[in-house]
């Protein structure tokens, strides 16, 4: 007699080996919330725009007008829809959008975390002093809240471009929750929504003839007709591989083109924009968890070579990244008009679609800058942990408010401090899970959080 077929074995016969590998996340049984034994309900989704390297607060959504040159910079605060709520004058979009979202201006890591490593680690795991293998937001959800109807349930737009210090550590694995639970990454510095000829990943291309499958599926389910529970969500994930590989939806979800042109220029045609839109596709599609790096692509200008995954780590020349406040790929005057292109269309066209209410967005990178100037003739800043601002819209948080306040020169947090446990129980309260229920399943066995959510900035 020969020997069973290993589970990768049978991965492979069932025609969907690269395509489970590649959708980690995309089959897995609902968790019953604890005390609940019911299957949470799949009716929110969430886009989570992490602008890596950390943007300076001081120069965009917590200006400081009145402190001297060296700590407010050259960009002066206009007005906005709501009264008293001033942002920066290269958010002229953004501006007009103010009574859709809520702006705190005071996020803050507990400890002084001063490295991109650390500081994304415990902003994606959504807590504080994060064990070294703590899964992620998207993660956790894709396994309390897996979706039913789409490719996947945690997908990330463009992982790391180059330099790998922007990645945390468990971008990638699932964190304690393994490898089932880890996002499906789409799109590379060569391929991106931007560019022309942008593909969906091989993972959802089959090359099999639809007989072919068939044959196979019935060969595999004759195998092994009994599993144990343990072997279910293998199972599972073979069924749907079946699924997807046969069918045109999953590819459709990434087939921006589909688009009315105007409105991909409305998102601006640079790979910030075109991954926002994607993401508005794909929580369209019923992706649960979109995280989108927030990297706005090469300036024109650059002679730099242009940044590696981020494009907010604004040090000046004391990196040789150029001036800060220019219009070079590491500047804010190249940076923002694109964040602000890109984030007032998503939120528009969500709006407009009437999707907002049952999708949250946030953004924000993994901390802020210092509030005085690294001088010189490319001036920057550096990384300041202690407070920077984040902005949250759609999903049940009420728009045209200002949570949190800064001191008067934007150094640390004066009123209503949030953490990123506070963070990530927000966000567990605004998709409908309880932050507080316990998962034991694979190694998951503390509360989905430790915070308290924002109540006061929720409808």
């Amino acid at each position: 007699m020969s020997a069973p077929l290993s589970r990768r074995q049978l991965f492979q016969l069932g025609g969907a080996a690269a395509l489970g590998m590649g959708l980690p996340g995309t089959v897995t049984a609902s968790v019953p919330l604890a005390g609940t034994g019911e299957k949470r309900a799949n009716g929110k989704s969430c886009i989570f725009i992490l602008l890596c390297g950390g943007p300076s607060h001081l120069d965009t959504w917590d200006m400081k007008p009145d402190a001297p040159a060296e700590i407010r910079g050259p960009y002066k605060p206009i007005a906005s829809a709501v009264p008293g709520m001033r942002i920066s004058e290269l958010h002229p979009k953004l501006s007009n959008l103010t009574k859709d979202f809520c702006l705190i201006r005071s996020m803050t890591h507990p400890g002084n975390i001063s490295n991109h490593f650390d500081a994304m680690h415990n902003s994606l795991s959504g807590q504080a002093d994060a064990p070294q293998d703590s899964p992620y937001l998207g993660s956790i959800l894709s396994k309390v809240r897996p979706s039913e109807r789409s490719v996947a349930s945690y997908v990330w737009l463009i992982k790391c471009i180059g330099d790998p210090v922007f990645c945390a550590p468990n971008i990638g694995t699932g964190g304690s929750l393994g490898a089932p639970y880890a996002p499906l990454f789409v799109g590379t510095a060569e391929n991106n929504p931007s560019m022309p000829g942008f593909t969906a990943p091989d993972a959802l291309l089959s090359k099999e003839t639809p007989e072919r499958m068939a044959s196979r599926r019935q060969l595999l389910d004759g195998l092994n007709p009994t599993v144990s529970d343990s072997k279910q969500d293998w199972r599972e994930l073979q069924r749907r591989g079946f699924e997807l590989s046969n069918s045109d939806g999953p590819r459709k979800a990434f087939e921006v083109d589909r688009e009315d042109p105007k409105l991909r220029d409305r998102y601006g045609r640079h790979p910030l924009g075109q991954n926002l839109l994607l993401a508005r596709r794909l929580v369209e599609s019923g992706v649960g968890f979109v995280t989108v790096n927030g990297w706005t692509g090469k300036s024109p200008t650059d002679k730099l070579g242009g940044p590696p995954s981020s494009s907010w780590d604004m040090h000046g020349s004391n990196m040789g990244m150029g001036n800060a406040f220019g219009d070079g790929s590491y500047g804010m005057g190249f940076c923002l008009p694109r964040l602000d292109e890109a984030l007032s269309a998503l939120l528009t066209d969500l709006k407009d679609r009437g999707m907002l209410e049952n999708t949250l967005v946030v953004c924000a990178g993994e901390f802020g800058r210092t509030p005085k100037i690294i001088p010189g003739v490319n001036p920057g800043r550096q990384h300041w942990p202690f407070c920077y601002p984040a902005i949250l819209a759609g999903g049940g948080v009420k728009g045209g408010m200002v949570y949190g306040e800064s001191d008067k020169i934007g150094a640390y947090v004066k009123d209503k401090p949030v953490r990123p446990q506070d963070m990530s129980a927000t966000i567990f309260h605004c998709l409908g899970v309880p932050y507080e229920s316990k998962v034991t399943k694979q190694g998951l066995t503390k509360p989905l959080s430790t915070g308290t959510p924002l109540l006061d900035i929720l409808e």
